[in-house]
């Protein structure tokens, strides 16, 4: 993370950023991308691409890694800020690159020029230092995310900011004018000065102090908290005038730590002017002091303030119509709706696979129970059963016309010489009405959306089919898994593993005496 070398930049091709790009597209939902992945989203071909990446990993902009189930590239600090300052340059808005003039925890400051050749100020977020990790202590960038990368927790922060900056400027606050944003990337107007930590002589310590004291109750008096507010963040121009800059960790004035971190903007500016001037005074504000004049924390939906806050606050500024309230309300009634309807749905479905499940297994036990005497009418039932389960499985075949056909040829071998009718018409009769009541009272407890037929002619509990048909599938998904673990140009991670256990093991014989 030392100084950014922008001489690479101007040596890129069009399908090295592309590469880039599909690696920083891949890395959305993988650790470490493939480079069979990353030629798939490039749309190159795959030598090409791996060459392009063996230059790229050279200059430090992509960084190649062994995992433990694959092996993939990754996106450095120096490639997104390449992306970044690409988009920058096709915009106009950097034109030439100058030297670095501030480091702080989060961020690195760089003076670069436009296509004018004004100097402007390019903000580079650089969250995940070592100094600065704890982001969910002390950020809500995470929210629900469980493992992000520091990359898309620089943009956030960097996108937070300029979202303040432009809400900022335009009320008339004292900060530098926010140009443009790209990524982690801000661009803003540079400030002739110093910041105040630097400056031990000033023309009027207490116009100064209050000064500062009104803008901390300014910023509440719209609803925000810098967080913040010390001596490295105020910066002092020429003239005298103040600045002030680093946004991203504001927070609401409804955050339930407000007030703390209120006082603590305060007592920061109270401490600095003891230490520094040797000047104390007793007037300074509280948080009681602030009325709300402007809701900047619901346009910005800043930290701390929930939909509910917002539309609260929205409706005493006068700022949003009863309309949009009712036409909210109802949304959200609908949506609950929605939920209800489809988890009872679910549960409905659930029950009837059971039910359908218990009925079919007891009419096939009923089935078994009311076969006839002889072998043959034993055959015959058996037969119809299969025609039975065939039926279900394939499409609406008669039963009847299916017992005809199986009597006919099993008559047919048996070369018996009388008609059809002399066999036993009644039983034939009565098996097909039995057929029938017993699909009917299955239809009672199976729904039509069932997807498949759960029917069958063995006596086998449908508990133990249940977890034959679960072993299965889990020895299937681990298959596929050891397939896909698999990585097309690369060394195979989980043979180097199994290599390296084996070098282990050779290594340790002596030492446990086997041979």
């Amino acid at each position: 993370m030392g100084k950014l070398n922008v001489t690479i930049l101007r040596y890129l091709t069009r399908d090295d950023f592309r590469v880039l790009t599909a690696i920083e597209m891949g890395m959305k939902n993988h650790e470490l991308v493939p480079a069979s992945l990353a030629a798939q989203i490039a749309n190159l071909r795959y030598g090409g691409v791996h060459k392009l990446m063996k230059e790229l990993c050279k200059h430090r902009l992509l960084s190649y890694e062994r995992g433990k189930h694959y092996d993939g590239y990754r996106l450095t600090n120096a490639g997104y800020d390449y992306l970044a300052l690409k988009v920058l340059a096709q915009r106009g808005t950097v034109a030439s690159f100058g030297n670095q003039i501030g480091v702080g925890k989060e961020s690195n400051i760089y003076i670069v020029a436009d296509e004018e050749r004004n100097p402007v100020c390019l903000k580079l977020h650089r969250l995940g230092r070592t100094c600065f990790r704890n982001i969910k202590g002390k950020r809500d960038y995470h929210q629900h995310r469980k493992s992000p990368s520091w990359l898309y927790l620089s943009r956030i922060s960097a996108t937070r900011e300029f979202a303040y900056m432009k809400a900022l400027f335009d009320r008339g606050f004292p900060i530098p004018k926010p140009i443009d944003l790209n990524r982690h990337c801000v661009v803003m107007e540079l400030v002739e000065g110093g910041p105040l930590c630097g400056v031990y002589e000033v023309d009027s310590i207490e116009s100064l102090y209050d000064e500062l004291m009104n803008l901390i109750v300014k910023l509440g008096n719209h609803g925000v908290i810098h967080g913040d507010f010390n001596e490295f963040n105020i910066m002092i121009t020429n003239s005298g005038k103040i600045i002030l800059i680093d946004f991203p960790q504001m927070i609401s004035t409804e955050h339930p730590d407000a007030k703390m971190y209120f006082e603590r903007d305060v007592n920061c500016i109270r401490d600095f002017f003891k230490r520094r001037f040797a000047y104390e005074s007793e007037l300074y504000p509280t948080f009681q002091d602030i009325s709300r004049e402007d809701c900047i924390d619901a346009e910005i939906k800043a930290s701390g303030l929930t939909k509910q806050m917002e539309k609260d606050l929205l409706r005493e500024m006068g700022m949003v119509e009863v309309e949009n309230e009712e036409s909210d309300q109802l949304e959200e009634e609908i949506d609950k709706e929605k939920e209800i309807v489809e988890e009872s749905e679910i549960r409905y479905l659930q029950l009837q696979l059971e039910n359908s499940m218990k009925s079919e297994f007891a009419c096939t036990s009923k089935t078994f129970a009311s076969i006839s005497k002889t072998n043959e009418t034993e055959n015959l039932v058996g037969s119809c059963l299969e025609n039975r389960s065939i039926e279900e499985g394939v499409g609406n075949i008669d039963i009847n016309n299916s017992l005809k056909s199986v009597e006919n040829s099993k008559l047919g071998d048996l070369n018996v010489n009388h008609s059809q009718e002399s066999v036993d018409p009644l039983h034939f009769t009565t098996k097909a009405f039995d057929l029938k009541s017993e699909q009917e009272e299955s239809s009672e407890y199976s729904d039509s959306r069932s997807i498949y037929s759960t029917t069958t002619a063995a006596t086998i509990a449908p508990e133990v089919i249940k977890e034959k048909v679960k072993a299965s599938l889990q020895r299937r998904d681990k298959k596929d898994q050891s397939r896909r673990i698999l990585v097309k140009g690369e060394a195979n991670a989980v043979t180097r593993v199994r290599r390296e256990n084996r070098d282990t093991i050779k290594q340790s014989t002596g030492i446990w005496g086997w041979e």
